[in-house]
């Protein structure tokens, strides 16, 4: 890496990261950073505090000490308008309240780039249509958006991100919901988004696509971060055993995969 690279800051850098509901502590002193061109997965079992990671770094909530910075600027020194410009927020488990047709929802996307009631462009419109071609939801656009089942949703809602064209995307869980064919597709979305000066960060709980896809991971446990590095480095048999409780049967033959095993015997016996 040459030193000017060197000298641009990352996408977004949160460092020595807390927060607290009352007395208990979610975060304690999380660092995580996602620098351009890179695919960051955040790790580890439920209520590690990855949820509320992301929400944070969105500017969502409200952290208890730390620091969070978007290209370098204080995160809430950066404009309600160029945040939302800027960061893309997939939400786990989205909704839809109101019946309105997918194109439309998907149009939402498009808000932070217009000015008050100034008409879809040219440009506008294909954003929105790049968005469903990328999340195969072309042939879903005249559909009411509250018949959709919970996949086809959570399709729709990632077409309504990426219409507004970030350059950070931040996606809780987005695969959680889809069928195997999605779930490939969705990840090879967010990979290739990825690229030149974007940068994606994504909650995951399947460590092998985890394995596959990311450039860097974060393991979180109990609101820390208890190993961070590359698949190689984060995803031990030892790392898991501690953080998940089981043991894992590992390979990569052609694309890594990692299948659960037993639970370990905590009793020691």
């Amino acid at each position: 890496m040459s030193a000017t690279n060197q000298t641009i800051a990352p996408r977004i850098l949160a460092e020595q990261l807390s927060y607290r509901i009352n007395s208990t502590q979610i975060l304690d002193n999380v660092t995580v950073q996602a620098n351009r061109g890179e695919l960051v997965g955040l790790i580890g079992p439920n209520g590690a505090g990855k949820s509320t990671l992301l929400s944070l770094l969105a500017g969502l909530s409200n952290y208890s000490s730390g620091s969070i910075r978007l290209d370098g600027t204080a995160l809430q020194e950066c404009s309600a308008i160029s945040r939302a410009k800027t960061i893309g927020w997939l939400e786990q488990n989205g909704e839809v309240h109101w019946p309105v047709n997918v194109h439309r929802l998907v149009s939402l996307g498009r808000f932070p780039h217009l000015s008050t009631w100034q008409k879809f462009s040219e440009t506008d419109e294909r954003a929105i249509q790049s968005a469903l071609e990328l999340t195969d939801s072309v042939h879903l656009k005249d559909r009411d958006a509250m018949t959709l089942s919970g996949g086809e949703r959570a399709r729709v809602l990632m077409a309504r991100v990426l219409a507004a064209e970030p350059t950070l995307l931040l996606a809780d869980e987005p695969v959680s919901s889809l069928d195997l064919g999605h779930q490939l597709q969705t990840m090879d979305v967010l990979r290739n988004f990825a690229e030149d000066k974007r940068s994606c960060v994504v909650v995951l709980h399947d460590l092998s696509l985890a394995a596959r896809y990311c450039d860097r991971l974060y393991l979180l446990d109990h609101g820390k971060v208890s190993a961070e590095g590359n698949a190689a480095t984060v995803l031990s048999n030892e790392n898991i055993r501690n953080v998940y409780g089981v043991n894992v049967i590992a390979g990569c033959e052609s694309i890594p995969w990692i299948v659960p095993h037993q639970l370990v015997d905590k009793t020691g016996q």
